[in-house]
């Protein structure tokens, strides 16, 4: 499993890490036997990465996660976990040292490696969403005060919100880790869009990350599920969420991911999952990816993806022709 510095911290993460999120499900409904053999599993193959949060099934992955790490006791796995303030809540230190508390008691921790800030970021602020000056004067000293606590090692963001007030706080060097959804169906985060591309423009928040030393996990690697190339969903993934950053609906999404299906019937990947995957790993600024799985067969799919490395340049090439067809479309 190839392993790549992670922005100024030094850890060394493998390109593939192991998502718990509610997705995909495994980690908040599935059997406990499936549960610890994917990880095991995981751990085998060199994951080194274990990404969770309390929203997870309302703590559910966070317990699941810790029961496995403490029965299988991994030396060098790293967890990240995150918080999210409900709307209307102020970024209190009490709040924020109140959840990542709970948090630590379900992983059965006494720290985490990374600790991520879950809400959206805009310029003003509002709902769910925290302002770039709340974030920096008030959620970072919070952060940083558990940090001195030795609960925390590094602290991270989610990169959801407008595209200005994430390049502002990702500029700003506080923070070591960025969450950054990135997919073939919104490259944004490396590359500059085509005009009318119907996608939000996450601004090149790779060259950010890089410039200021920031790790970057990549999310939403499978856009939710649509880039698995198929409409059926495992019985214990969730409903199809709403896209982050690219059509309106989910179903949007799978219609232009279906669009993509010439890479296969190209010989460029085995599966439009496949090719999904292996497109994330393929920019030198991602530390490493999460992919969302129901089954230990989906991580072995994966694993299998990764390990056959990132696209070659002929099929990022067939990608960009097929991605200029969205252009002009509405989101």
């Amino acid at each position: 499993m190839e392993k790549r510095t992670f922005g100024r911290t030094g850890m060394r993460v493998s390109i593939l890490g192991f998502g718990c999120g509610a997705v995909g499900g495994l980690m908040v409904r599935g059997d406990p036997a499936d549960q610890e053999r994917a990880i095991g599993r995981a751990l085998d193959a060199g994951v080194n990465y274990f990404d969770t949060a309390v929203q997870y099934g309302n703590g559910e992955s966070e317990k699941n996660l810790g029961r496995i790490l403490a029965k299988l006791k991994p030396r060098d796995a790293i967890v990240g976990t995150k918080v999210r303030l409900p709307p209307g809540t102020a970024p209190e230190a009490a709040a924020i040292a109140k959840s990542l508390e709970g948090s630590l008691q379900r992983l059965g921790m006494e720290r985490v490696d990374i600790l991520h800030f879950h809400n959206p970021i805009t310029a003003a602020g509002g709902g769910t969403t925290l302002s770039t000056r709340q974030v920096l004067d008030e959620m970072v000293p919070a952060f940083e005060a558990l940090r001195r606590q030795g609960k925390v090692r590094f602290l991270g963001i989610t990169a959801t919100g407008d595209t200005a007030s994430l390049q502002q706080v990702i500029d700003a060097r506080v923070f070591d880790s960025a969450q950054v959804t990135y997919n073939m169906l919104n490259p944004s985060a490396a590359a500059a869009l085509p005009p009318d591309y119907p996608a939000q423009d996450y601004g090149r928040l790779f060259d950010h990350a890089q410039a200021a030393g920031v790790g970057v996990i990549g999310i939403r690697v499978l856009a939710g599920g649509a880039l698995s190339g198929s409409a059926e969903r495992h019985p214990i993934a969730s409903p199809p969420p709403a896209p982050i950053g690219s059509a309106n609906t989910y179903e949007g999404d799978l219609a232009r991911a279906q669009r993509l299906a010439p890479l296969v019937k190209e010989g460029y990947a085995a599966s439009l999952a496949e090719a999904a995957t292996r497109f994330c790993i393929t920019h030198p600024a991602m530390g490493t990816i999460l992919v969302g799985v129901a089954t230990p067969q989906e991580f072995e799919d994966a694993l299998a993806a990764v390990l056959k490395g990132p696209l070659p340049q002929a099929a990022l090439q067939r990608l960009a022709e097929l991605q200029r067809g969205f252009a002009g479309e509405a989101r």
